[in-house]
């Protein structure tokens, strides 16, 4: 019950205060946070966006090791890049590599700190037991997301034509300041923001307990009712403002954890249904983790491969202007900042007059709507780059550097159904794994979301190197090399499309076993209701 205008979720202000609902939180507070996002985020690509070429045209690496150390993962001073006389390069020192990929790796050390961390800060602004601030909370990720393709789209238009054009050091230093201005605009909305206490020491260790408790009590057979299982009470829950999980089918072997008499002969008591749902919510959302790092193998592309293809077209807009080709990039940007506002304002009422749920459709569904778009997206580079292939044959080209008279234009629509996929897998994959992460563990649901990036850009890293490896042996045209007028990139992208189809495959077997989150909440002073957390009761895919 809320006294006194206070929030009723137990969040306080930095001295460790209730804070009053009406003066902080929500969207005002959100608006500090969401413009730190844009400028951070202008800043991470503005780095990222045209890492491929500064490594390729500044450092002088090869494509695959180009494209290996982006995914993997400053610039002004001149005494750390290699020295150029009449165009002919020397080979960079160990001491500039050195000082590069240290920079480069301290962003990606700050970038990891953050970004499991903000987003579901911003979530927190938001009281879950006041019905107005949570059904604000239900678009919360789509603005999120909407503010981080602004900044994309600053880098990909502004920072990248700079960096071509007027300099690499420039085009490094602007990101420099935006992240200054990033942290001045976070601290200004302190007074504002609501901060959750922790109310349990460490929620991560029920993660370790569960399965050992599971396995000790491994030749008891578990109960026929799951009632019978160790359970507190409702209003204990209640009373410490916690949250009930309800008992799953789900691995049902960890249940033995909760059995009540087990083996062991310990004084602990046995876990509750509560800490063993939690459990099996960390194994699920692993289980879906699993199938989205193919997905972001793809997503790769765009700042890697795609922008490699796209030097070797024909980029002029006029006689004296030529769009540089990490630009392109741009369109993925633009076509989710349009799709955002759609997909928010009348995707999500149409649907939901249609199913009954607040979010229009289950979030595994928005999932494969996004993976069958991205399956689309590679199909289409697949079909471009064979038809590149044919005009570099009838035109007889070889040269790395001859320019294929085909419009960089024909690679848009790659780009334009990336960023709609993202609408729908980025920002759904966000939401999902913050909304079923166990409670007091919004920050390891966030973290799957990040780190199934950075290793789906790991895989697409190990994938280019052995394909290169593979089928450039023994002297052979391997797929990708130095000259993609000379190379079977065609073949590499065939590959991706296959990989893509067998995995919206198995996405398709893990979301229909995955049993959504269900909780208890207390409602008109310690009534109980029922709660299913994805807002539908069913399995999956199935609304």
């Amino acid at each position: 019950m809320e006294a006194k205008g206070f929030t009723q979720d137990g969040t306080v202000d930095l001295q460790g205060r209730p804070v009053l609902s009406s003066k902080t939180g929500k969207w005002k507070a959100c608006a500090f946070l969401v413009g730190y996002e844009a400028f951070e985020r202008m800043a991470f690509y503005g780095i990222q966006s045209n890492l491929v070429n500064y490594l390729t045209s500044q450092l002088h690496e090869d494509t695959v090791s180009s494209v290996r150390n982006v995914n993997n993962w400053s610039a002004s001073l001149k005494f750390m890049k290699p020295t150029c006389t009449n165009g002919i390069c020397s080979k960079t020192s160990t001491s500039q590599i050195a000082f590069f990929y240290s920079s480069l790796y301290i962003i990606a050390i700050g970038a990891g700190g953050t970004k499991p961390n903000i987003s579901t800060f911003g979530a927190d602004q938001f009281d879950d037991f006041n019905p107005y601030e949570k059904n604000l909370k239900v678009s919360f990720f789509n603005w999120w997301m909407f503010s981080s393709f602004i900044g994309a789209l600053c880098a990909t238009l502004g920072l990248v034509y700079i960096q071509e054009n007027l300099g690499w050091g420039l085009g490094y230093g602007i990101p420099t300041a935006g992240l200054l201005f990033s942290l001045v605009i976070f601290y200004i909305g302190s007074p504002i923001y609501r901060h959750k206490i922790r109310k349990t020491k460490s929620p991560a260790r029920d993660l370790i307990r569960v399965p050992i408790a599971a396995f000790r009590n491994r030749k008891i057979q578990l109960p026929d009712n799951p009632s019978e299982l160790h359970e507190f009470d409702t209003q204990d829950y209640i009373r410490s403002g916690k949250r009930q999980v309800v008992h799953s089918p789900a691995f049902r072997c960890l249940d033995k954890a909760a059995i009540k008499h087990g083996n062991g002969g310990d004084s602990k008591p046995p876990c509750t249904v509560t800490q063993v749902e939690g459990t099996k919510l960390v194994l699920g959302m692993a289980l879906v983790w699993l199938v989205t790092l193919i997905p972001s193998t793809i997503w790769a592309q765009i700042n890697t491969l795609f922008v490699k293809q796209g030097t070797t077209l024909d980029r002029s807009l006029s006689p004296s202007f030529r769009i540089p080709a990490a630009s392109l990039g741009s369109f993925v940007t633009l076509s989710m900042l349009l799709s955002v506002p759609m997909y928010d304002r009348y995707f999500v009422p149409f649907m939901r007059r249609r199913t009954g749920n607040p979010r229009g459709i289950t979030m595994l569904q928005r999932l494969g709507v996004g993976f069958v778009i991205q399956v689309m997206a590679i199909a289409i580079a697949y079909a471009v780059e064979v038809r590149r292939m044919h005009v570099i044959r009838v035109q007889h080209i070889s040269g790395p550097k001859q320019i294929v008279p085909m419009s960089i234009f024909w690679l848009l629509p790659q780009y334009v159904l990336l960023g709609v996929a993202d609408v729908f897998n980025a920002i759904g994959l966000l939401e999902f794994f913050y909304d079923q992460s166990p409670e007091d563990m919004q920050s390891l649901g966030t973290t799957f979301f990040t780190s199934g990036i950075g290793v789906g850009n790991f895989l697409n890293s190990f994938l280019v190197t052995l394909v290169d490896k593979v089928t450039g042996r023994n002297g052979e045209k391997g797929w990708i090399g130095d000259n993609l007028n000379d190379c079977h990139l065609d073949y590499y992208y065939g590959f991706l499309m296959v990989i893509s189809i067998l995995n919206l495959g198995a996405f398709f077997w893990a979301s229909s076993r995955y049993v959504y989150k269900r909780e208890t909440k207390e409602v008109n002073e310690g009534c109980v209701e029922m709660e299913t957390k994805a807002l539908d009761t069913s399995l999956g895919l199935h609304a």
